[in-house]
């Protein structure tokens, strides 16, 4: 079967403009924006410290607000993707013009993952603009490597949210499970991880922890951020027990790409049936 880019790309930019026109992009910058300036400017503040700290402590005190707040974004803007064409009644109509199944699905991936990104990039983007006075030019380069994750963890969440949308049987349930989905990546898996280890004394599992942290986007964000970083290593539980074999950029970026790919597989397998 053919893709039609041109019925893609059409999609794709109706959900964007939609994003666009309701000031969704705007507010998100801002929330971005705002929480980025106060967290880097007082997150040296349990050392005693205001002010912008080291590049480490700077992107380490981001991490921290990425991993809580795009997520829950990710997966309340994509949770009502599908189910909610389908109460509307208007799935019926797109599905009746000349565009399949799986270009409709990716129009309006690709379509909220722009909205997506171009919010998270703006808003962490003029915090950057900030820093150029403070930091050189490496440290800068670590600060983009952060917000180039940044997006990819949205992106993956996202994905997840339009799974949620093609298999849940109204808005409703469909927003639970997205809720849910964000309890459980970001505050219970590692609580289990952690759990598992000390009730164990470390003597089982200690070998699979790191292979099991790959199962979480959100671990997978927080080593790929931190750590490099020997002064906020510490900071960081689970992720100090990472070995640094598996812990190559390239590597856990390929699991990041694997975490926006294979959800959004799954949806558009379950799309077509």
């Amino acid at each position: 079967m053919m893709l039609e880019p041109g019925q893609i790309a059409a999609i794709a930019g109706k959900e964007f403009r939609d994003r666009i026109r309701n000031r969704w992009v705007l507010a998100v910058a801002l929330v971005f924006t705002a929480f980025a300036l106060v967290i880097a400017y007082f997150g040296a503040a349990q050392q005693g410290a205001v002010g912008f700290a080291s590049i480490e402590v700077t992107i380490a005190s981001l991490v921290s607000l990425v991993i809580y707040l795009i997520p829950l974004i990710a997966l309340i803007l994509g949770f009502d993707a599908i189910v909610g064409e389908r109460e509307r009644g208007s799935l019926d109509l797109l599905l009746s013009m000349p565009i399949t199944r799986l270009e409709l699905l990716l129009g309006k991936y690709l379509g909220l993952a722009t909205a997506l990104a171009l919010s998270t990039v703006a808003g962490f983007g003029l915090v950057g603009m900030m820093l150029l006075t403070e930091f050189d030019f490496n440290a800068l380069f670590h600060y983009a490597g952060f917000v180039l994750t940044s997006v990819l963890l949205g992106m993956s969440f996202l994905s997840m949210a339009i799974a949620v949308s093609v298999f849940a049987a109204d808005r409703t349930r469909a927003s639970g499970l997205a809720i849910a989905l964000w309890f459980f990546f970001v505050l219970v898996f590692d609580l289990l991880l952690l759990g598992a280890l000390v009730a164990t004394g470390g003597r089982t599992g200690g070998e699979i922890l790191p292979w099991l942290m790959l199962a979480n986007p959100a671990d997978v964000f927080r080593v790929l951020n931190v750590f490099s970083l020997d002064e906020v290593r510490s900071l960081y539980g689970l992720s100090t027990v990472f070995p640094e074999g598996l812990a190559a950029p390239w590597k856990l970026a390929l699991v990041m790409v694997l975490w926006i790919v294979a959800p959004l597989a799954v949806a558009a397998h379950g799309f077509e049936r």
